[in-house]
């Protein structure tokens, strides 16, 4: 079953959604991003992290749906390769 992310996540409920989806990491294989709307950097941080944990255990996350925003931070960070964006 995929991880979905909820529609808002930024600064203030980024570590709250991090350990949410750490407390079981087959659930992070796949995650949802298509009912994300508003998010900050703070969103990239959580996806870093839990791609880390995921290549701890020789796993890979796929992200689903990602929004547009997302793909171009993550371009901007130098992070769209390491999670998988499609480069816009």
């Amino acid at each position: 079953m995929p991880y979905t992310l909820p529609p808002t996540l930024t600064q203030q409920n980024a570590v709250a959604i991090e350990a949410d989806g750490l407390r079981d990491l087959a659930q992070l294989e796949i995650v949802d991003c298509s009912a994300l709307l508003d998010f900050d950097s703070s969103a990239l941080a959580v996806l870093i992290a839990w791609q880390k944990k995921l290549r701890q255990v020789q796993r890979a996350m796929v992200l689903v749906s990602p929004p547009p925003k997302l793909c171009v931070l993550a371009q901007v960070y130098g992070l769209a390769e390491l999670l998988g964006t499609p480069v816009v």
